[in-house]
């Protein structure tokens, strides 16, 4: 632990000093390494998630830094890197663009018709692609430093880069999903690498033995049938069927203890906050009615750290750009950075 740490009081005012909760960590001190990526190129409904990682930022410095379940959790070191500007800019360019092929798709034209939008499709994946590199470029950097990664996006396309390089220091690993979505659509509107493409692009990698979604509530007909013939790697938990167990007796702990049964020792955590009820992100990209309460979230990521599991990572994606969903959104990243510490003290 840095010197500048040591000294730290976690009882005095959040320094506004460029880093997550004002800590006094740089990238050498810090064990937890926080990337932000501000990409939303593909979203089809509301725009402003590429601005959460800077609002999480922003907001993060109100946070009271005791922590219930790891109280010391601040120690450990938390730094987030300067969220790439030049990211952002190629999200606005990129971003134009995309929405002129969301356009014409939902006029039911195609994108061959004039004028011809196909050559910019490829533009738009092959940015992507780029994100996509980056980010696990600087991933694999910080884990061979022995250091622990999240992401912030933009919408939940941003964290695949990070998947891939889990993949390659992983032979095995499950995610846990929080959303709304299952995100399982093959290149959804003709992107790639879109925010409902996520999961499907995740189970191309074939180190992911699992996925455990949790909160479904807005799902086509391929999705389910994808879930359904996965061979049970992948396991959907609906939201109303959640709801429905919940009211007719069934305790939250013996479901989650259920949810986390199926997954494998090493787990990484994936929260598209549109999981969450509206009320908590309601700038959300796509908010659909339902869905979890933030305590709940919480309440299941502690039974996995109870069950002797170690969270290896985590995203959270789709906070939109208003202050009180970066407020959210800042107490799941600290949340999760100090159970995933608390997962690797119990090894």
């Amino acid at each position: 632990m840095s010197n500048q740490l040591q000294d730290y009081n976690p009882s005095g005012v959040g320094e506004i000093n460029g880093n997550l909760l004002g800590l006094p960590c740089d990238y050498e001190s810090a064990n937890l390494i926080v990337f932000g990526v501000p990409w939303e190129v593909t979203v089809s409904y509301g725009a402003g998630t590429a601005n959460g990682p800077q609002r999480i930022l922003d907001t993060s410095t109100q946070l009271d830094l005791f922590d219930f379940d790891n109280p010391n959790g601040w120690k450990q070191g938390i730094f987030m890197v300067e969220i790439p500007q030049d990211i952002l800019e190629k999200n606005t360019y990129y971003r134009a663009l995309a929405a002129k092929i969301i356009e014409r798709l939902a006029q039911g034209k195609e994108l061959s018709d004039t004028p011809d939008l196909t050559s910019v499709l490829t533009e738009i994946n092959q940015a992507g692609e780029q994100v996509n590199q980056w980010l696990f470029d600087n991933c694999q950097e910080a884990i061979s430093k022995g250091k622990g990664v999240a992401v912030i996006g933009g919408d939940h396309s941003s964290p695949l880069g990070y998947f891939q390089a889990l993949a390659a220091n992983y032979t095995n690993y499950g995610i846990l999903h929080i959303d709304a979505h299952a995100d399982l659509r093959d290149a959804y509107e003709g992107f790639e690498f879109s925010h409902a493409s996520i999961m499907f692009n995740a189970m191309k990698i074939p180190q992911i033995s699992k996925l455990v979604q949790v909160g479904l509530r807005d799902i086509s007909h391929d999705e389910v049938q994808m879930i359904d013939q996965s061979e049970s790697r992948i396991i959907a938990y609906y939201d109303p069927a959640i709801k429905q167990k919940l009211y007719s007796g069934t305790t939250w702990l013996d479901l989650c203890r259920e949810i986390i049964s199926h997954l494998p020792e090493f787990v990484y955590i994936s929260f598209d906050v549109d999981g969450l009820d509206p009320k908590l992100c309601p700038s959300t990209g796509t908010p659909v009615p339902g869905g979890l309460e933030l305590e709940q979230t919480f309440f299941l990521f502690r039974e996995l750290v109870k069950s002797g599991r170690k969270i290896i990572g985590f995203d959270i994606c789709e906070v939109g750009d208003a202050e009180w969903d970066g407020n959210v959104g800042a107490r799941v990243v600290y949340k999760l950075a100090n159970l995933m510490d608390l997962s690797k003290q119990n090894s």
